[in-house]
């Protein structure tokens, strides 16, 4: 017999799941009637203490997500918001600081950079016009030749 890979969609694989959901619940069903007494009651309290459990964990949720929205989350909680749902102005302006500074970081590395550059040309104007030889050898394809030739 051959592996295959068999791929599921999310609604296909919930189905699946649901369907083996049932069958162990059927099974359990089934076992639990030939259980003796002391047992079943044991059961039967232990499921109803879970089930309070998950109602309490229900309600603890519920009241941190209502919390949390209606406070406008944990950064305008701890800046002081009224629970208003819109932020304040301040807020605004302070998501913007980031920004600014992004930008101001850029143009300050084009200014450097642009610098840079205008330092290596002058550089290289100043050695092109202090050299003995006139700019204009430096296009001749002769002296070019002449740069190449091992000197003795």
């Amino acid at each position: 017999m051959k592996n295959q890979n068999i791929v599921l969609s999310s609604s296909g694989l919930e189905a699946l799941q649901a369907r083996y959901a049932l069958r162990v619940a059927a099974r359990l069903n089934e076992a639990s009637r030939e259980l003796p007494h002391d047992i079943s009651e044991r059961l039967k309290a232990a499921r109803e203490n879970a089930l309070e459990r998950a109602r309490l964990a229900r309600r603890q949720e519920a009241t941190a997500s209502d919390f949390q929205i209606a406070s406008g989350g944990s950064a305008s909680l701890l800046l002081g918001s009224r629970g208003g749902s819109s932020p304040g102005w301040w807020m605004k302006l302070v998501a913007l600081i980031p920004v600014a500074a992004l930008v101001g970081g850029f143009l300050l590395i084009e200014r450097l950079h642009l610098k840079s550059q205008i330092e290596a040309a002058a550089e290289i104007d100043a050695a092109l016009l202090a050299d003995d030889v006139p700019p204009a050898a430096y296009s001749d394809p002769g002296f070019v030749e002449f740069l190449k030739a091992p000197r003795d």
